[in-house]
């Protein structure tokens, strides 16, 4: 249950960053429990929607060397921010490219992360 609560967490802190530095998204309601609601709707698209599309666009990934996975980031970004709108929580993006660079940041910043409280964990 802790590496639950860890893994939102993390898709809370990497939004944030992502909602933050990328110009072109616009946060509907900035406090962190908006957030919270964001990362949880973020993480649930992540792990049922995600092996769904990568499974359908395989051939795809196989084709671009793996680039393929940043249209399914994006994609997934895009798609969580207009689920958490109808919570009020999301967030409404400008662009193909803001999509593209949240996605990224998110990517950057939940593995960066994820590393370290991975390490944190071995040395128990």
């Amino acid at each position: 249950m802790s590496r639950f609560f860890l893994r939102w967490f993390i898709n809370a802190v990497a939004l944030y960053a992502a909602v933050a530095f990328v110009p072109g998204i616009h946060v509907q309601s900035s406090n962190w429990v908006s957030i919270l609601i964001l990362a949880l709707i973020f993480g649930l698209l992540n792990a049922f929607l995600r092996p769904l599309l990568k499974f359908l666009t395989c051939p795809l990934i196989i084709l671009t060397l793996g680039l393929f996975t940043l249209l399914i980031n994006t994609l997934l970004f895009w798609l969580a921010g207009v689920l958490g709108s109808t919570f009020h929580a999301g967030f409404t993006v400008d662009g193909f490219l803001p999509a593209l660079l949240g996605g990224i940041v998110v990517s950057v910043v939940s593995v960066v992360l994820t590393t370290v409280f991975k390490e944190d964990t071995r040395k128990k």
